[in-house]
């Protein structure tokens, strides 16, 4: 177990070294497309610290908190007893989060198993591209973004269309900020100052009001977190403009296995857990993206190979899940897109995972509001004992 620990900080290391992470998809961008198409391969050197489990960032802060949840609630909403486990959330988080085919196969699922799920909303997305000088990212000219915008008009109304539906099932939405502006495209966003990311963040909004004037439900007021691109950030320059806009969490760092949230500089943080692959004994930071780099390098025009994979990352969120579930049951961030990379392997593979694994016995599949509702509901001397747990490794 020692060695194997071992080489999962290797292996981190190696992964900063070489810069796999993440990239960002957007969504439909016709009403006429049937699949999203992927934005830029960018790359970071940045996924955030890595986390052991139990310890809080360099700060923690007050703890942020959120109004009580009302009306009826599901029986596990409540203050577990003495001796009783918590139950084994899982968060389902899409960065972009503007594909019409990929929620009208997600939503079906979330409906049959009773799952929430997360869309982490690109600002871009939210307006037309006639409009696109609308937006100027901190140090870059106007009217650009390395993933687009929204399209027409009818994109737009598109849009709105299965966003609301969304929303009416209870679904959650972040952001994931704007431009995507990763390493190499600088100044990237990991250099921004808190007065940068309070431009970004302000943009969002305002791109926010402007589709909520076109019909859509999402409101300002309902987004209380996000993902920054490429997991790339100055996190003290950033989370103060976070508290600012009256977010509560943030999910953009890496922890060394499955952890509980801690409170980071005043906000919640759930990181990303960094896992092993069993196919290949293998670690990797657990998002669809870092799969598609460690299996093939992420090569475009693979999409023969997506049977080959989707059985190798599911078999991963399998053994990931078991050992958290048999541990120390902490929340499972499954961090994706809404992606058709490898042909459709990744989208796949977390569809299937969702369908077989939301409705299973004492397991959650919960929106980030829902888990932090929560945790302020359990006494404190819990959450540091369930802090204090060994990291799930699988």
């Amino acid at each position: 177990m020692g060695l194997r620990q071992r080489w999962g900080w290797l292996t981190t290391a190696v992964a900063l070294v070489l810069a796999v992470v993440v990239v960002i998809v957007m969504g439909q961008q016709s009403g006429q497309q049937t699949t999203a198409q992927p934005g830029p391969t960018t790359t970071t050197t940045n996924p955030g610290p890595i986390t052991p489990a139990g310890q809080a960032g360099p700060a923690a802060g007050p703890t942020p908190a959120l109004p009580a949840p009302t009306g009826p609630q599901p029986k596990w909403m409540h203050k577990l007893a003495p001796g009783e486990k918590p139950p084994q959330f899982i968060l389902f988080s899409f960065d972009g989060g503007a594909s019409g085919p990929h929620w009208e196969k997600v939503l079906p699922i979330a409906e049959r198993t009773g799952a929430k799920v997360t869309a982490m909303l690109s600002g871009p997305y939210l307006i037309p591209d006639r409009e696109k000088d609308e937006y100027t990212g901190p140090g870059h000219p106007t009217g650009t973004s390395e993933i687009g915008f929204g399209g027409s008009d009818a994109d737009i109304r598109t849009r709105v269309a299965y966003l609301n539906r969304a929303a009416a099932d209870g679904m959650e939405f972040g952001t994931h900020y704007n431009g995507h502006f990763c390493q190499g495209v600088e100044p990237s966003v990991g250099f921004w100052s808190t007065a940068g990311w309070n431009t970004e963040l302000d943009q969002f909004f305002s791109f926010l009001k402007e589709i909520d004037g076109k019909g859509l439900k999402i409101t300002p007021d309902m987004i209380k977190g996000g993902r920054t691109p490429c997991l790339e950030g100055n996190w003290d320059q950033l989370f103060p403009s976070m508290r600012a806009h009256g977010f509560v969490y943030d999910t953009s760092h890496v922890s060394f296995g499955v952890t509980w949230p801690t409170v980071d500089r005043g906000l919640w943080e759930f990181p990303l857990p960094e896992v092993r692959v069993p196919a290949l004994d293998k670690n990797v930071v657990m998002m669809d993206y870092n799969f598609w780099y460690l299996l093939d390098g992420a090569q475009e025009g693979d999409d023969a190979r997506g049977p080959e994979f989707t059985p190798i990352v599911l078999d991963t969120y399998r053994s990931v899940y078991q050992a958290a579930f048999n541990g120390n049951r902490a929340p499972l961030v499954i961090a994706n897109h809404f992606n058709d990379w490898a042909g459709g392997a990744f989208s796949g593979a977390v569809e299937q995972f969702m369908s077989e694994t939301c409705a299973k016995s004492e397991t959650v599949c919960a929106t980030y509001t829902q888990v932090i509702q929560w945790l302020q509901l359990q006494d404190p001397a819990v959450l540091t004992s369930l802090r204090a747990l060994p990291a799930a490794h699988n």
